[in-house]
């Protein structure tokens, strides 16, 4: 059961505010980017295409891949570390194994040299691998987190990334999910599953951010 503290972090700013918690998905206060910043991208692979996720419904944010190639090129542009999430699978019957075509990364959101490659067998990028070890290692202590499913692998990424201490900024509009019933059955569509998602984790584990809310300061110079 969640309850109702103040949001931590250190000097986080409050995300949700009225018009967030109304769905209104304005543009409220700029962040600027600090030198310690990290992008993590999760699980955006082809297995997410697989028809099998879209059974009850489709997803949301069709733009999301496009929103997020254009910031992935702005932070590799800008030197900060890029660090890709790779789900490798061991049920039979998923898109994520590795064994199949559908591991491969999405076009264009492919780890190029220099970036830092997680696999992972659960849902955290936490679990069973070295991502806090290495985000130590390069002085990280922004994390900035994209991908996919919303309320799957990046809520459990984001939710241990606030446990361990990290300011932690998920930029909503570079992830997705799909419809799916709840437990008692009804059908949630794509985007109430997405934003019951962001609920759960705004304030108490994360800060709710936008691509076009993120500002470099080498950009704002220029």
């Amino acid at each position: 059961m969640q309850d109702h503290r103040p949001a931590r972090r250190g000097d986080l700013r409050p995300r949700l505010s009225a018009h967030r918690q109304c769905g209104a998905h304005a543009v409220t206060d700029m962040i600027e980017l600090s030198e310690n910043a990290a992008l993590i991208i999760v699980d955006m692979q082809k297995a997410i295409e697989a028809p099998y996720w879209a059974a009850v419904g489709p997803r949301n944010n069709p733009q999301a891949e496009r929103t997020l190639r254009d910031l992935l090129t702005r932070w590799r542009a800008s030197g900060r570390p890029v660090v890709i999430v790779r789900h490798d699978s061991r049920e039979d019957a998923s898109a994520f194994r590795p064994d199949t075509a559908t591991h491969a990364f999405l076009d264009g959101l492919e780890p190029l040299p220099g970036d830092i490659v997680i696999g992972k067998c659960t849902n955290s990028a936490f679990i069973a691998t070295d991502l806090a070890e290495i985000l130590k290692k390069h002085g990280i202590t922004d994390v900035f987190f994209a991908g996919v499913k919303t309320n799957n692998s990046v809520e459990a990424t984001v939710r241990m990334s606030g446990n361990l201490g990290l300011r932690s900024f998920l930029i909503e509009d570079c992830c997705f999910t799909f419809a799916m019933r709840d437990y008692a059955g009804v059908i949630r569509s794509a985007q109430e599953v997405h934003d019951m998602a962001l609920a759960n984790m705004a304030g108490e584990y994360c800060q709710i951010v936008t691509a076009q809310e993120l500002i470099f300061p080498a950009e704002r110079q220029n």
